[in-house]
Order: structure tokens, then sequence, then C-alpha cells
């Protein structure tokens, strides 16, 4: 981290103030005109028990992308369908991202790749359900090539044909694992630098299951970051690079909100271009929760892809945070756990550059609490 505008933290490319501010007010511009995307993903790297918090178990991380994206969509409800997962820690971060999406006014499109169920809510179909979970990272195996290519052809059309500024979030259980494994396969040292839903991330156990996992990949010498995702990478980052390429080719601005699963995928689109690289990344932002940005494992990452591929990657971190909650689950995150997740930092941030501020998001956040909790939308130990 190395300075704040405006309440917001700055990290990655050392840009001057004037910058930074501009950066800010294209944002600002932009906020009542974007499409926001959360893309909800299935890896069976997840069942991997300690690999990540969300959902206590393996079980409950089958149904936790689903949870997340009805409560994004629909708050607080009598009608829900999914139990949100029960954590040792915290609550999800759904419940960030649906508070701010309201109050900027933006509905946002759920992308189910997957997650081995057709979402009875509105939701953008881009591959047959039943292909299900991508294996586990272990395998080397995680998908077929064919498979990586058409998710990555169905997001590049979806990208191209935007007329808007877009917002990518994510809540994909495991995904930290595999964005590791992603950027260890392109040569990134980032075992102790990549984050985790967990309050202390399981880097030894990662360090095991990625090894294994490239060992069987097993790539040679002239593979691309199709063959990555295809051996050790999940359906998200497939669809999010055709996403992400097809829309600034399209000309348009794109925030990656959330931390290290967001990086993973800007390696994997700076490895496959040729040229124009800084050009590229001159209109794509990093945005994230302050809770992610408290040590420096993060800036970091951000710098040492700038470093790689020889481009000025700007990251923003929310002002949010939790000090005056008078709730336990959410004070959990100024303690350091779940941190980020279904895009809870890019959007709180276009709460507060819309006007909000930090008491009145916090409220309302309280108030959604208390009515999840008073109609059993969390799952109890029994549940799970």
């Amino acid at each position: 981290m190395y300075s704040t505008e405006l309440g917001i933290n700055f990290f990655g490319n050392e840009s001057n103030k004037k910058r930074k501010l501009n950066k800010i007010e294209i944002l600002k511009k932009n906020i009542k005109n974007l499409k926001i995307f959360l893309i909800i993903a299935g890896t069976n790297t997840s069942q991997i028990p300690g690999i990540s918090a969300a959902g206590i178990n393996a079980k409950s991380r089958r149904t936790t992308a689903l949870a997340d994206a009805e409560f994004l969509l629909e708050g607080a409800s009598k009608d829900y369908k999914y139990k949100l997962p029960l954590l040792n820690a915290g609550v999800t971060p759904a419940l960030i991202s649906h508070v701010c999406s309201k109050l900027i006014n933006i509905y946002p499109v759920i992308v189910p790749i997957g997650i081995g169920a057709k979402p009875y809510f509105n939701h953008l179909f881009v591959e047959d359900r039943n292909l299900g979970p991508s294996n586990c990272l272990t395998t080397g195996k995680s998908m077929t090539k064919e498979r990586v290519l058409n998710l990555y052809e169905k997001g590049l059309a979806i990208g191209k044909s935007l007329k808007q500024p877009v917002l990518i979030s994510e809540s994909v259980p495991g995904g930290t694992t595999t964005a590791q494994a992603v950027m260890e396969a392109f040569g990134l040292k980032v075992s102790n630098l990549v984050g985790s839903s967990l309050f202390k991330a399981p880097r030894e156990l990662r360090r095991k299951v990625v090894k294994r996992g490239l060992f069987n990949a097993n790539f040679k010498a002239d593979f691309d970051s199709f063959d990555v995702v295809a051996a050790v990478g999940d359906p998200f980052q497939a669809f999010s690079m055709g996403l992400l390429i097809g829309a600034r080719l399209a000309k348009q601005l794109v925030i990656l909100s959330g931390g290290s699963q967001m990086l993973a995928v800007i390696l994997l689109v700076l490895e496959f271009l040729d040229e124009n690289k800084d050009e590229f990344i001159e209109d794509v932002f990093i945005a994230t929760t302050g809770w992610l940005v408290k040590d420096n494992s993060l800036n970091d990452l951000v710098n040492l892809i700038n470093e790689k591929y020889d481009v000025k990657l700007l990251g923003l971190a929310s002002p949010l945070n939790f000090k005056s909650s008078k709730y336990k689950e959410l004070r959990d995150y100024e303690l350091g756990h779940v941190k980020e997740g279904v895009g809870a930092g890019g959007i709180s941030l276009l709460a507060f550059l819309d006007g909000f501020k930090n008491e009145e998001i916090v409220s309302l956040c309280q108030q959604n609490l208390e009515m999840m909790k008073g109609l059993g939308q969390i799952a109890l130990e029994k549940d799970c």
C-alpha cells in the first residue's frame, strides 16, 4: 500500500496523483451505467478438507455459490431456496454486495458455470449444466481443452457485445487455490502471497495441492493459457478470460472485483496477448476490500504481474469497515475473516464513490443480517 486519495487506498503501479484522481472520476461517471456480472462456478478443488472457508465442510461448499448469488439478488427473504453456508467466523460477503448494489441501483447478471444445478432466478446460460464442476486441480486435468475454449468463446462474444463498462465478480469456493496454481504454472512464486477466505491461509496445504497438480499436468514446452486452465484452472477463469478480452475489444472499462482470483485472470490474458499489453491494462482495474490489503501481499502480487509483463495495473481498495458494528459476524471482518468475495470490494467502492457513507452501509448490513438470521437463512451445523 502506498497512498490514499478520498479515503480509497491505491496499490500496485505507483501512478502519480493526477492519474489516480482521473481514474476515480472515470469510475464515478460510470457508476449508473455499469454492467455487473457475478460468475458462480464449481471446482472439486473445493472438496479438499481445509482448503476453503466458503462453508464449514465440503458438502456445504457445493451450494455456497448458489446461495451467494441468491442473496446478492434478493437479500434477506422468507422465500429463499438456498441456505447460506455456516462459516467458522464472519458472514457471506454477498451481504455487503447486496446492500451496496441496491444503494447504487444496479441489478447484477448471474453466470452459473459448473455448479450442477439450474438456478431458479434469472441467469445467463453459457454451457450445459450437466457438465458439472471442474475436476480437482490435483489431477492435472481440471477440464477438457474443448470446454475451456467453449467458455472462453462465450465470454469473448458477450464481452464484445457490451455497450457499457463492466464489473466482474465471482463466487468460486476453492478459487484461490486454482488461482495460485495458474500463477505458479507461469513461473510466479506466489505461495506466500495468495490470500484466502480463511483467517489463516492454508499455505502448506495449498503448496502441496498445487505442486501435485502441476506435476500431473506435465506441461509441454509450448503450453499456453488455455492449456493451464484446462490442467489446473476452473470454469470461472476460462469464461472471464474471454469476457475481459471481449470487453476491452469493445473499448469498455473493466473492474475486476476481487483479489488473487482476478489477478490470475489478468495473468492468463497477458500471457495470451502478443502485444499492446500496457494499452490493454490502461482501463482495467482491480478493486477489492480494505481487509484484503491490510498486509502487502496483494500489492506484491500486483507488482509481480506489473514487472513480469511491463504493465501499469492499478488496484483500489474500498474504505468500508465494520469497526462500529454491534454484530460479531461483521466485526470478524476486521480480524481478518472472510475478507472478500461476491464483488464486495468493488461494489462497496462504487457505493462510496456514489456518496454513501460508511455508517449507512454498516447500518443496512446489520439490518439485513438481523433479518437473515431471523428467517433461518444461514445454515446451522445440523443442516450441513
